[in-house]
Protein backbone atom coordinates (compact mmCIF):
# COMPACT_ATOMS: atom_id res chain seq x y z
CA UNK A 1 0.00 0.00 0.00
CA UNK A 2 1.14 3.53 -0.77
CA UNK A 3 1.26 6.08 2.03
CA UNK A 4 -0.82 9.19 1.52
CA UNK A 5 1.32 11.58 -0.54
CA UNK A 6 2.21 15.00 0.88
CA UNK A 7 -0.13 17.92 0.06
CA UNK A 8 1.45 19.40 -3.08
CA UNK A 9 1.99 16.03 -4.74
CA UNK A 10 -1.56 14.98 -3.86
CA UNK A 11 -2.99 18.27 -5.17
CA UNK A 12 -1.17 17.86 -8.51
CA UNK A 13 -2.39 14.29 -8.92
CA UNK A 14 -5.99 15.23 -8.08
CA UNK A 15 -5.88 18.25 -10.41
CA UNK A 16 -4.59 16.13 -13.30
CA UNK A 17 -7.29 13.51 -12.78
CA UNK A 18 -10.07 16.11 -12.53
CA UNK A 19 -8.88 17.86 -15.69
CA UNK A 20 -8.71 14.50 -17.45
CA UNK A 21 -12.42 13.98 -16.79
CA UNK A 22 -13.19 17.53 -17.94
CA UNK A 23 -11.19 16.79 -21.08
CA UNK A 24 -13.27 13.66 -21.71
CA UNK A 25 -16.38 15.83 -21.61
CA UNK A 26 -14.98 18.82 -23.50
CA UNK A 27 -13.36 16.94 -26.38
CA UNK A 28 -11.75 18.92 -29.19
CA UNK A 29 -12.92 22.29 -27.84
CA UNK A 30 -11.10 21.65 -24.58
CA UNK A 31 -7.94 20.64 -26.45
CA UNK A 32 -8.25 23.71 -28.65
CA UNK A 33 -8.29 26.05 -25.66
CA UNK A 34 -5.85 24.42 -23.25
CA UNK A 35 -3.33 22.22 -25.11
CA UNK A 36 -0.05 23.85 -26.16
CA UNK A 37 -0.38 24.87 -29.79
CA UNK A 38 2.53 26.10 -31.93
CA UNK A 39 2.70 29.92 -32.04
CA UNK A 40 2.22 29.88 -35.81
CA UNK A 41 -1.31 28.51 -35.38
CA UNK A 42 -4.30 30.72 -34.52
CA UNK A 43 -5.06 28.50 -31.52
CA UNK A 44 -1.96 29.46 -29.50
CA UNK A 45 -2.62 31.35 -26.25
CA UNK A 46 -0.16 32.30 -23.47
CA UNK A 47 -1.98 30.35 -20.75
CA UNK A 48 -1.29 27.15 -22.66
CA UNK A 49 2.30 27.30 -21.39
CA UNK A 50 0.87 25.94 -18.13
CA UNK A 51 -2.49 24.39 -18.92
CA UNK A 52 -1.09 21.85 -21.39
CA UNK A 53 0.60 20.04 -18.51
CA UNK A 54 -2.77 19.10 -16.99
CA UNK A 55 -4.11 17.52 -20.18
CA UNK A 56 -3.46 13.96 -21.35
CA UNK A 57 -4.28 11.74 -24.30
CA UNK A 58 -7.87 10.59 -23.77
CA UNK A 59 -7.39 7.78 -26.28
CA UNK A 60 -5.46 5.74 -23.73
CA UNK A 61 -5.25 5.59 -19.94
CA UNK A 62 -1.54 4.82 -20.15
CA UNK A 63 -0.54 8.46 -20.70
CA UNK A 64 -2.05 9.86 -17.52
CA UNK A 65 -1.50 6.66 -15.54
CA UNK A 66 2.27 6.50 -16.00
CA UNK A 67 2.72 10.25 -15.45
CA UNK A 68 0.72 10.18 -12.23
CA UNK A 69 2.35 6.95 -11.10
CA UNK A 70 5.80 8.53 -11.54
CA UNK A 71 4.64 11.62 -9.65
CA UNK A 72 3.35 9.41 -6.84
CA UNK A 73 6.60 7.43 -6.66
CA UNK A 74 9.18 10.19 -6.99
CA UNK A 75 7.35 13.36 -5.95
CA UNK A 76 6.86 12.70 -2.20
CA UNK A 77 10.55 12.31 -1.39
CA UNK A 78 11.37 15.60 -3.09
CA UNK A 79 8.43 17.39 -1.47
CA UNK A 80 9.41 16.04 1.94
CA UNK A 81 12.95 17.27 1.28
CA UNK A 82 12.01 20.74 0.04
CA UNK A 83 8.56 21.45 1.41
CA UNK A 84 5.42 22.02 -0.70
CA UNK A 85 6.19 25.60 -1.73
CA UNK A 86 9.57 24.81 -3.20
CA UNK A 87 8.31 21.59 -4.73
CA UNK A 88 5.50 23.40 -6.56
CA UNK A 89 7.89 26.13 -7.71
CA UNK A 90 10.19 23.47 -9.11
CA UNK A 91 7.32 21.60 -10.79
CA UNK A 92 6.01 24.64 -12.63
CA UNK A 93 9.45 25.81 -13.70
CA UNK A 94 9.86 22.40 -15.35
CA UNK A 95 6.41 22.77 -16.94
CA UNK A 96 7.46 26.12 -18.43
CA UNK A 97 10.89 25.07 -19.67
CA UNK A 98 9.39 21.94 -21.22
CA UNK A 99 6.81 24.11 -23.01
CA UNK A 100 9.45 26.55 -24.28
CA UNK A 101 11.64 23.73 -25.57
CA UNK A 102 8.69 22.18 -27.37
CA UNK A 103 7.65 25.53 -28.88
CA UNK A 104 11.19 26.04 -30.17
CA UNK A 105 11.08 22.64 -31.86
CA UNK A 106 7.60 23.09 -33.35
CA UNK A 107 8.62 26.51 -34.66
CA UNK A 108 11.74 25.10 -36.34
CA UNK A 109 9.93 22.10 -37.81
CA UNK A 110 6.74 23.90 -38.78
CA UNK A 111 4.60 21.47 -36.80
CA UNK A 112 0.89 22.27 -36.51
CA UNK A 113 0.12 19.76 -33.76
CA UNK A 114 -0.56 20.48 -30.08
CA UNK A 115 1.40 19.21 -27.10
CA UNK A 116 -0.20 17.96 -23.90
CA UNK A 117 0.81 16.05 -20.81
CA UNK A 118 2.72 16.36 -17.54
CA UNK A 119 5.73 14.45 -18.85
CA UNK A 120 8.03 17.48 -19.04
CA UNK A 121 7.53 18.16 -15.34
CA UNK A 122 7.87 14.45 -14.57
CA UNK A 123 11.23 14.30 -16.33
CA UNK A 124 12.33 17.28 -14.25
CA UNK A 125 11.31 15.41 -11.12
CA UNK A 126 13.24 12.35 -12.28
CA UNK A 127 16.39 14.42 -12.74
CA UNK A 128 16.02 15.99 -9.31
CA UNK A 129 15.45 12.58 -7.75
CA UNK A 130 18.62 11.27 -9.37
CA UNK A 131 20.60 14.26 -8.08
CA UNK A 132 19.36 14.07 -4.49
CA UNK A 133 18.93 10.30 -4.19
CA UNK A 134 21.49 8.98 -6.69
CA UNK A 135 21.99 5.56 -5.12
CA UNK A 136 18.35 4.73 -4.50
CA UNK A 137 17.37 1.68 -6.53
CA UNK A 138 14.84 2.11 -9.32
CA UNK A 139 13.25 -0.90 -11.03
CA UNK A 140 11.85 -0.67 -14.55
CA UNK A 141 8.54 -2.56 -14.69
CA UNK A 142 9.67 -4.43 -11.58
CA UNK A 143 12.86 -5.72 -13.19
CA UNK A 144 16.38 -4.48 -13.91
CA UNK A 145 16.90 -2.55 -10.65
CA UNK A 146 19.57 0.11 -10.96
CA UNK A 147 20.70 3.26 -9.14
CA UNK A 148 18.55 6.31 -9.81
CA UNK A 149 21.46 8.22 -11.36
CA UNK A 150 22.00 5.49 -13.95
CA UNK A 151 18.30 5.08 -14.70
CA UNK A 152 17.82 8.80 -15.33
CA UNK A 153 21.04 9.10 -17.35
CA UNK A 154 19.98 6.29 -19.65
CA UNK A 155 16.42 7.61 -19.91
CA UNK A 156 17.61 11.12 -20.77
CA UNK A 157 20.06 9.79 -23.37
CA UNK A 158 17.29 7.73 -24.95
CA UNK A 159 15.04 10.79 -25.13
CA UNK A 160 17.78 12.74 -26.90
CA UNK A 161 18.31 9.94 -29.43
CA UNK A 162 14.57 9.54 -30.04
CA UNK A 163 14.15 13.29 -30.46
CA UNK A 164 17.02 13.74 -32.89
CA UNK A 165 16.24 10.67 -34.99
CA UNK A 166 12.44 10.97 -34.78
CA UNK A 167 12.25 7.21 -34.24
CA UNK A 168 9.20 7.65 -32.03
CA UNK A 169 7.07 10.37 -33.70
CA UNK A 170 4.13 11.81 -31.85
CA UNK A 171 6.02 11.98 -28.55
CA UNK A 172 7.35 15.35 -27.34
CA UNK A 173 10.88 14.18 -26.59
CA UNK A 174 12.29 17.70 -26.54
CA UNK A 175 9.64 18.76 -24.03
CA UNK A 176 10.92 15.96 -21.80
CA UNK A 177 14.47 17.23 -22.23
CA UNK A 178 13.27 20.78 -21.63
CA UNK A 179 11.81 19.68 -18.31
CA UNK A 180 15.13 18.13 -17.35
CA UNK A 181 16.95 21.31 -18.38
CA UNK A 182 14.60 23.37 -16.23
CA UNK A 183 15.26 21.05 -13.31
CA UNK A 184 19.03 21.34 -13.72
CA UNK A 185 18.91 25.13 -13.99
CA UNK A 186 16.62 25.49 -10.99
CA UNK A 187 18.68 23.25 -8.73
CA UNK A 188 21.86 24.95 -9.91
CA UNK A 189 20.36 28.35 -9.10
CA UNK A 190 19.29 27.24 -5.65
CA UNK A 191 22.76 25.91 -4.96
CA UNK A 192 24.38 29.13 -6.19
CA UNK A 193 22.17 31.04 -3.78
CA UNK A 194 23.44 28.85 -1.00
CA UNK A 195 20.02 27.23 -0.49
CA UNK A 196 21.20 23.76 0.46
CA UNK A 197 19.19 20.62 -0.15
CA UNK A 198 17.28 21.06 3.14
CA UNK A 199 14.63 22.98 1.21
CA UNK A 200 14.73 26.44 2.86
CA UNK A 201 13.87 29.63 0.97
Amino acid sequence: MFAKPPPATLALIVANILVYFLELQGGDDFIGHFALWPPATPLFQPWQLVTYAFLHDTGTLAHIFFNMFALLIFGPQLENLWGPRRFLTFYFVCVLTAALAQLAVTTMTGSQYPTLGASGAIFGILLAFALFFPQQRVAIYGILPMPAWLFVTLYGAAELVFGVTNIEPGVAHFAHLGGMLGAALTIGWWRLRGAAHRGRF
